[in-house]
């Protein structure tokens, strides 16, 4: 006979968490998220009412445990990354602690959809809900997810809408000139109580001196090395200096009392990356923001010679780079195939001889460059001998010096001024209503552009003035002396050496040019 079958249902109990269901059920370890955006005083306050209120809740409810609350204070909702109580709270979960969770709504948990959805199903995994006042969603509940999606992109929406009303009040700031810098870690520059950029003294001699050492002929990484090894502290207060710092000290137009504008700019709301602006959005230019360390005359006077350095090349078309070891290296130049010369150490009968030889020569052999091989001292002596001839010429320098200032081209500024500053104003009303600009925008970068080289020649006059008067008064002081060679002499002093068969050319940065012979 067949057994009639008999079912009996086992009605679910239901289990939160770490919590193990037995004849008793057990308090459930409840934690409470709170999150603040800012740190004004009404989110503060705000911050401690949440705090308060969620003590009160988990407390009075006798099948919860308190298990703690845990707060970020004036801390983003877009990612987690920086929400260092959150990351707690989800690592205590995933370790035991904690059997549920309560917060205000989804825009507390996150305003992003994907960290959002990752950290509720890591939780569920665990049978950890997380409820949510506000929307009235338990994350447990089969609708939960469902709501938990459409809430999260909402609130991911509202985010990106924030993000945007931001970005606008950024950019009408940026028109009208009103800027923001972060002092922290920039060398030369504090704050006063408006908030204005004041000059701090010390660390302006610092800013001084890397512009000094540079026109000087120094390196980067020269620079960088003496003020380590006099032990002068950078921006963050470090006495560790990198060529990198020093860098980008010379390249800021802030040194010269200019603030360029939204350098880079944010890819997106959730991630925050930002990247270098290489025109995807507008910049703006403010012209004597604040007092300057540098004048404009040094500042260009440095980017021109930046620019030199990073040009170097030779009549073969290969970059020749900038070594700032030796003075002579980048500025002797073979005179046979415009190679530059090189310093090697020869080694002759156990004794190190010192030589500059062409690189061509080097590498390729006699037969690629028939250019002479000179020792270091003979080189010394004539590039010296020079040096004292210039004693006796400078009427001809003054010529040629007034020569070259009259080939010089000359734009208009104040035209070039006037026109960016019409078609700046264009700019704006096409930006603000959403016109098509790129017509003026290349116009705009083109009138920069002229402007901008024509600051750089009038910055190469100044500084040719400049050598000639430190040329006339080094003559004045030293008329009668003994001279010797010196790297700092010949970095201040002369522009190019060319090495032919018998002879070298040496041209003074005046432009005076006077030949030696040489064995």
């Amino acid at each position: 006979m067949e057994m009639r079958k008999n079912v009996m249902v086992i009605p679910a109990v239901k289990k939160f968490g770490n919590t193990v269901t037995k004849e008793e059920v057990k308090k459930l370890s409840v934690a409470a998220y709170c999150r603040v955006s800012t740190d004004t005083e009404e989110q503060a306050t705000s911050y401690d009412t949440q705090v308060a209120h969620y003590k009160e809740y988990i407390s009075k409810n006798p099948a919860w445990k308190f298990a703690g609350i845990y707060a970020d204070d004036g801390i983003s909702g877009t990612g987690t990354k920086k929400r260092e109580e959150f990351l707690r709270m989800i690592d205590d979960c995933m370790a035991g602690k904690i059997d549920m969770v309560i917060t205000k709504s989804i825009s507390r948990f996150a305003r992003n959809t994907i960290d959002c959805l990752k950290y509720i199903r890591q939780l569920k995994e665990k049978n950890i809900p997380v409820i949510f006042e506000k929307e009235n969603i338990n994350t447990l509940d089969a609708k939960g997810e469902v709501l938990i999606t459409i809430m999260a992109s909402l609130a991911q929406q509202e985010s990106e809408s924030l993000s945007k009303n931001v970005k606008l009040g950024l950019q009408f700031r940026y028109q009208q000139g009103k800027v923001q810098i972060n002092t922290k870690w920039f060398l030369g520059y504090t704050k006063d109580e408006k908030g204005n950029l004041v000059i701090d003294p010390e660390q302006a001699k610092v800013v001084k001196r890397i512009y000094r050492e540079y026109l000087e002929g120094k390196s980067c990484a020269a620079i960088a090395k003496g003020l380590q090894k006099d032990e002068i502290p950078n921006g963050s207060g470090k006495k560790r200096w990198w060529d990198s710092n020093i860098r980008q000290i010379l390249m800021n137009e802030k040194y010269m009392g200019d603030a360029l504008l939204q350098k880079t700019y944010s890819t997106d709301v959730l991630s925050k990356k930002r990247i270098k602006n290489e025109g995807a959005v507008p910049q703006y230019y403010v012209e004597n923001n604040h007092e300057a360390i540098i004048s404009k005359e040094i500042y260009h006077a440095v980017q021109a010679e930046n620019k030199r350095r990073n040009n170097l090349i030779d009549e073969q078309n290969i970059h020749a780079g900038y070594c700032g070891k030796y003075a002579l290296t980048g500025v002797l130049v073979c005179g046979e195939c415009g190679a530059p010369y090189r310093r090697i150490v020869w080694s002759k009968k156990g004794r190190k001889v010192s030589v500059w030889r062409c690189r061509t020569r080097v590498q390729k052999g006699g037969n690629a460059c028939l250019s002479p091989t000179i020792y270091e001292e003979d080189l010394h002596a004539a590039i010296v001998k020079a040096i004292k001839e210039t004693f006796g010429s400078q009427n001809q320098m003054m010529n040629k010096l007034q020569q070259n200032i009259n080939d010089a081209i000359g734009d208009d500024l104040e035209t070039c001024d006037s026109k960016l500053k019409e078609l700046q104003d264009q700019l704006v009303k096409c930006v603000n209503t959403g016109k098509n600009y790129e017509n003026l925008a290349e116009e705009i970068r083109r009138l920069k552009g002229t402007k901008d080289k024509t600051l750089g020649q009038k910055a190469a006059q100044d500084e040719h003035v400049k050598r000639v008067k430190e040329i006339q008064q080094f003559m004045a002081e030293h008329i009668n002396d003994d001279l010797e060679y010196d790297d700092s002499l010949v970095r201040k002093l002369i522009h190019r050496v060319e090495v032919n068969s018998h002879n070298i050319v040496v041209e003074f940065k005046t432009g005076l040019e006077i030949e030696e012979n040489i064995r």
